[in-house]
């Protein structure tokens, strides 16, 4: 369970509104929304002002902060980016598949690497059929080189963007 579903269900539990939480803990009513919905990790003193309006100890907040499920996902996730590095989508696939209900995001993150290696294949077909060489290293050489950066980003939990991206599968 996350901090932001944890704290809906004591909120709700105390039969309090987002609003009454807001003015309690004086943090805004959209703040208290994006929380709820998973949108931000709070900060820790932002966990200490809900936990003191909850009447909870802090510590029941924070430990869901490093949930079973982040072991998962920061093993998982930056592997799923790295197996483009197979120019293949079958890799990408198969640890979605394989993965999607043990790994949060991952449906997300395994569209993007395959929309990416769909686009790059795309790129390189009239390269490869046209003979022309330079454009065709120039999208091997690229494309991995954004799946290496975009794994590292992963991996230190940052955001990734792929470029040249067209959008194939939508989440």
């Amino acid at each position: 369970m996350k901090t932001g579903h944890l704290i809906k269900t004591l909120r709700l539990k105390k039969g309090i509104t987002q609003e009454e939480l807001a003015e309690k803990t004086e943090i805004s009513v959209r703040t208290i929304q994006r929380i709820e919905n998973g949108d931000v990790d709070p900060r820790a003193y932002t966990l200490q002002s809900i936990a003191a309006a909850l009447d909870v100890d802090f510590e029941i907040l924070n430990i869901y902060e490093d949930d079973i499920n982040d072991a998962e996902t920061k093993k998982w996730l930056p592997l799923l980016h790295l197996s483009g590095l197979l120019l293949t989508i079958v890799a990408p696939i198969i640890v979605w598949i394989w993965k999607k209900n043990k790994v949060e995001n991952i449906k997300n993150h395994a569209y993007d690497v395959i929309n990416f290696q769909l686009s790059m294949s795309l790129y390189l077909l009239p390269c490869l059929l046209f003979s022309i060489h330079p454009f065709t290293v120039f999208f091997a050489v690229f494309s991995q080189i954004f799946v290496i950066i975009n794994t590292v980003k992963v991996n230190n939990g940052q955001p990734y963007k792929y470029p040249l991206n067209i959008k194939f599968l939508k989440p």
